[in-house]
């Protein structure tokens, strides 16, 4: 389904319109996402990991 919507264009016409609208599906999403364990965990090991903070900085 998802390569038929690619192909069709009916994907990037949802896309579109999901913007113009301000994106609510894709910020309710998103947000859910955000507050998964997994996010919360891996934000937790990632303060451990001192090498990535030397990174970024």
């Amino acid at each position: 389904k998802i390569l038929k919507d690619i192909q069709s264009g009916a994907f990037a016409r949802e896309w579109i319109l999901e913007n113009k609208a301000g994106r609510p599906v894709y910020n309710a999403i998103k947000k859910k996402e955000e507050n998964h364990l997994i996010e919360k965990v891996g934000k937790e090991l990632r303060k451990m990991m001192t090498w990535i903070k030397k990174e970024e900085d």
